[in-house]
């Protein structure tokens, strides 16, 4: 078997292999037998009739094409793994040459995993920060739990700060109903800021029944973008106000919370939560901070078109999916941003070349550290995900099959890495 290999931009590789015929004979015999199988000839029971038979019936040329296909799946392995490839998605083939009695031709282009020149990394260093619950955040919460059980009494006066209310209220812009702007019996508390900057401060001083109407611009970094920094007409009309009597602090509210003997045990147990929740996103921002790092101070081959289309796709998904569990949909969402599937698609390509570069620097230091998931610790969260399944056969299946035990490899792996990088990373 004849090899050529010839490099491509974009991280691709393009393999020319050469088949003689002695070589390709065998998949000839196969390609024969199968025909063979499923062909009824005189004279011979299914699958028994000779390769000379079969030519005589058939045609050469016609278990030469039937060859091709088992020949390419084998011989392309071969030759990718000769070669120490490292390939990525599918390959594409292209037949040059299959001719009865000439040698057989054909061309692959397949994508390469990038290679990656790590930095000394070693010699990163980085500060995490340092992990702060302020008094004023314990006693915010506390306030919240107080609003929680607070009791709304329906008063005629005129609206406060603090005061719960329920509105009508429409949207225009340029004397156009915005989509989705409107509302009925919309309840909100003013001053807790639920609404654009300014919009609670317009209802201050209003009495029930009362309307009123007024100009206010959306903030610059507004979710929606085809809304930021624009002026809109707001029409509302108030329908009631209610003042909200929050319980005392004092013991008898704290065990009415459960498990609480006085305040202070409450006290304790939010800071402890609130520090809980600081330590989870610093260390979130401290695991992005050492990937960049990593990132920054790599050299990457050229990554192919493949892995990031695979990867821009498996997010676009991944958005899709969490919109739905929110019980929205991902056509509207769409239609919010003025853009198409494509247009994201695009837009996603930047995080998406982090995130490609991010699993290839980490597999590299798996590598050359020798860090990696053993059968053991595979094994352990098997038995903790179906534990947690609690018995669904489907799911079960799933979790056995190989390909998961892959993915789990792969996820431990990562986790054992980013421990690790810590370890000599973080000051």
């Amino acid at each position: 078997m004849k090899i050529e290999v010839k490099k491509l931009p974009r991280g691709q590789v393009e393999l020319t292999i050469e088949l003689s015929v002695d070589e390709y004979q065998p998949f000839l015999e196969q390609a024969a037998k199968q025909i063979s199988e499923t062909t009824k000839i005189a004279g011979f029971r299914p699958g028994k009739a000779s390769f000379e038979i079969i030519k005589q019936k058939i045609g050469l040329a016609e278990i030469w094409e039937k060859a091709i296909e088992p020949a390419i799946q084998k011989t392309l392995f071969a030759a990718i793994n000769e070669n120490k490839l490292i390939t990525v998605g599918a390959p594409q083939v292209d037949i040059v040459k299959l001719a009865p009695e000439n040698s057989v031709i054909y061309k692959a282009k397949v994508s390469l995993l990038p290679q990656v020149t790590l930095g000394e990394f070693k010699k990163i260093k980085i500060n995490p920060e340092k992990i702060e619950v302020k008094t004023e955040e314990v006693k915010n919460a506390i306030e919240r739990l107080q609003k929680m059980r607070a009791k709304e009494i329906l008063v005629n006066r005129a609206t406060q700060k603090g005061d719960k209310v329920e509105i009508d209220f429409e949207t225009f812009m340029g004397k156009v109903p915005l989509e989705r702007g409107q509302n009925q019996k919309f309840p909100l508390v003013i001053g807790e800021n639920t609404f654009i900057p300014g919009f609670e401060d317009q209802l201050i001083g209003l009495v029930a029944n009362q309307t009123k109407e007024f100009q206010l611009a959306f903030p610059q970094n507004y979710h929606q973008k085809n809304l930021a920094g624009r002026q809109a007409d707001f029409k509302i009309k108030m329908n009631n106000v209610y003042q909200l009597d929050l319980p005392e602090l004092n013991d008898e509210f704290a065990k009415s919370l459960g498990g609480f003997a006085n305040v202070s045990a409450v006290e304790e147990k939010i800071n402890q939560n609130l520090k809980d929740e600081a330590k989870f996103k610093e260390n979130q921002k401290l695991e992005e901070k050492i990937i960049d790092a990593l990132i920054e101070n790599s050299k990457f081959e050229d990554i192919p078109d493949i892995l990031i289309d695979s990867e821009t796709k498996k997010m676009v998904e991944e958005l899709e999916h969490n919109l739905n569990h929110q019980g929205l949909k991902f056509e509207d969402y769409l239609t919010h941003l003025k853009k198409s599937r494509a247009d994201l698609l695009l837009d996603f390509v930047p995080q998406a070349i982090k995130r490609v570069k991010s699993a290839i620097v980490i597999r590299k230091i798996a590598e050359t550290e020798n860090i990696f998931a053993t059968d053991a610790e595979i094994q352990t969260e098997m038995k903790n995900i179906l534990a947690e399944v609690g018995g669904n056969p489907e799911i079960e299946q799933q979790i056995h099959e190989p390909a998961y035990k892959n993915y789990l490899q792969n996820i431990l792996t990562t986790r054992k890495v980013i421990e690790y990088l810590k370890s000599v990373i973080v000051k």
